[in-house]
């Protein structure tokens, strides 16, 4: 009874929330292997839909569903204001990635994938990697973020980092007047996949930088590095750091009623999707004064590499591109003053207009003329 009041309450949000609209949902599961995944595909009026597959232990299925509901809507804006031709999926797959992975999950969930025709296009997420993607794409042709010994891009993160950085620079521009984070104090939570990246940009520019990561040993190799890097114990203690620009880079839902009135730092500019923990903390951030560089806009530079895979790839090319996230962000910014909006909401807006431009019908998904 209680997974079928659990199944409800996904449904109801799929069918009759403001959030929802999505597409296509699809409950995967494998016995044999362990394989438990949600597909969840938001949009496809730009093209295929396109987005990574997280592997994680949720508490509960209903929190694994929702977490796909909510960021495969989140890749269908993100792809949109990247300018790439694909609409907005995601998949989570459920369970601790360290103790069920294996060869053969990944393979039935990469015949899950397939079986979709199409329709949805997988790449890297948390809990996922390069060589995740090599096995699923034995069994799905519709697989990016592979090694490049197997024709892909590699890791992606490496342009997710570069992004967020170009936003950083849009972001600091509008607030202080130049595109430099430099002499300015960067506050990252998360220094994983992406964060270290990002710490090498800034530093690189000149910016001071303090981190914080749950696990010591990503801490360690970063300071091993960078000896003039601080560190902190956790988030916690960094909001309240005096910052310059908070960069959230782990999970999402670091923007929430407790965080944001503690938040010492006047720009926040970081990878992690859905930041915001709930719809009214944009203009909570916008009274306090607190500039907020929208996730999915900043972070597109991970999906840009991918999509680019899809075309054969080439880094300067997706570069080039991923590039571009910095006009981008300064015409949320523009569209956010002249509007009288916050950035968070100026995104929606550009977003889902290009989006209903393109509705109801694509032209990948037409029949060929003749």
């Amino acid at each position: 009874m209680t997974d079928v009041l659990q199944t409800s309450s996904v449904v109801s949000k799929l069918f009759r929330s403001e959030q929802g609209g999505h597409e296509q949902v699809v409950f995967c599961q494998d016995r044999a292997s362990g394989l438990k995944a949600v597909i969840a595909l938001h949009s496809t009026a730009l093209g295929p839909a396109l987005g990574g597959t997280r592997f994680y232990d949720y508490a509960t299925d209903e929190e694994a569903a929702l977490d796909a509901l909510n960021l495969s809507r989140g890749m269908s804006y993100k792809n949109a204001l990247a300018g790439l031709d694909h609409g907005g999926g995601k998949a989570v797959i459920i369970g601790d990635p360290e103790a069920i992975k294996s060869e053969d999950l990944l393979l039935a969930y990469g015949r899950f994938v397939a079986s979709l025709g199409g329709r949805y296009v997988t790449a890297c997420d948390v809990g996922t990697y390069v060589a995740d993607m090599d096995v699923v794409a034995r069994e799905n042709r519709w697989t990016t973020g592979r090694s490049p010994e197997n024709g892909g891009a590699g890791d992606s993160s490496v342009l997710t980092a570069f992004g967020v950085f170009q936003g950083m620079r849009a972001a600091a521009r509008s607030q202080w007047g130049e595109p430099t984070l430099r002499g300015r104090r960067v506050g990252i939570a998360g220094v994983g996949k992406v964060g270290h990246h990002l710490v090498e940009h800034l530093i690189e520019d000149g910016a001071e930088v303090v981190i914080t990561d749950v696990r010591a040993e990503a801490v360690d190799r970063i300071r091993a590095r960078h000896p003039q890097i601080s560190a902190v114990t956790d988030a916690d203690v960094l909001i309240r750091t005096p910052l310059d620009v908070y960069a959230p880079c782990a999970l999402g839902g670091a923007l929430n009623d407790e965080t944001v009135p503690a938040l010492t730092a006047t720009i926040v500019c970081g990878a992690a999707n859905n930041q915001l923990a709930h719809p009214g903390v944009e203009k909570d951030l916008a009274d306090r004064g607190i500039l907020y560089a929208p996730d999915y806009v900043v972070n597109a530079g991970g999906v840009i590499q991918v999509a680019d895979e899809l075309h054969g790839f080439d880094f300067d090319r997706a570069k080039a591109k991923a590039t571009k996230i910095f006009d981008t962000t300064a015409a949320i910014f523009d569209r956010a003053r002249t509007d009288g909006i916050p950035p968070a909401a100026a995104a929606d807006r550009l977003a889902e207009q290009r989006i209903a431009d393109r509705t109801p019908a694509a032209d990948w998904l037409r029949p060929e003329a003749g």
